[in-house]
C-alpha cells in the first residue's frame, strides 16, 4: 500500500491549538470532563489537553467497529467504560475520526444514559464518505471527503499510528 501526505504535522498542531482555544473559551468558567476514545485518539487527546487554558478532568472509553479491516464491520464492541462519574457534568467526547458514525453514536448514547449536564463532541477528522449515522460534531478539526487515513494515532491493523503527519492509504 502507498501512503500520500494529506495533513502535515504543523497543520495538525495549528488546528489542534485552535480547537483548544475554542473549547477553553466555551468552557471558561467550567471544568469539563474530557473523554477520549481509545486507541486512536491518544496523540490528538494529549495535544488538545496540553493546549487547554482551563482545568479539565480526563477519562477514556474504548469501543471498536473495525477489527483489522479497512471498512467498518457495522458491529460496535464496547470494551472500556468511563470510570469517573459524569452525572450532572459537562462532558466533551473526543474522537480521532468519525467515519460511519456508528461507533461514536453508540458511545454518545451510552454516555447520555449516565445523565451529563451537557455532552459535546470533538473530532480531529470528520470523514463523510461512508457516513451511516447522523452525528453532530461540535468541535471539528478537519473535514475530509474520502480515503483511508493513517498517522497521528490513526492506524491500519495497528500500523502507522506513530507517524507525525496524516496520510491517505492507497
Amino acid at each position: 500500500m502507498e501512503k500520500h501526505l494529506l495533513l502535515g504535522e504543523e497543520t495538525i498542531r495549528s488546528r489542534v491549538k485552535e480547537l483548544a482555544e475554542q473549547i477553553s473559551s466555551d468552557y471558561a468558567d467550567k471544568e469539563p470532563i474530557m473523554i477520549g476514545v481509545l486507541n486512536g485518539v491518544v496523540f490528538f487527546f494529549a495535544d488538545l489537553l496540553k493546549d487547554l487554558t482551563i482545568p479539565a478532568k480526563i477519562d477514556f472509553v474504548r469501543a471498536a467497529s473495525y477489527g483489522s479491516g479497512m471498512t467498518s464491520s457495522g458491529t460496535v464492541t464496547f470494551t472500556k467504560d468511563v470510570e469517573i462519574p459524569i452525572t450532572g457534568e459537562d462532558v466533551i467526547l473526543v474522537e480521532d475520526i468519525v467515519d460511519t458514525g456508528l461507533t461514536l453514536k453508540h458511545i454518545a448514547r451510552r454516555l447520555e444514559e449516565k445523565g451529563p449536564r451537557s455532552l459535546k463532541i470533538c473530532a480531529l477528522i470528520d470523514k463523510q464518505e461512508r457516513r451511516k449515522e447522523k452525528v453532530t460534531i461540535d468541535y471539528c478539526g478537519f473535514r475530509i471527503e474520502e480515503g483511508f487515513l493513517v498517522g497521528y494515532g490513526l492506524d491500519h491493523d495497528e500500523e502507522y499510528r506513530c507517524l507525525r503527519d496524516i496520510y491517505q492509504l492507497k
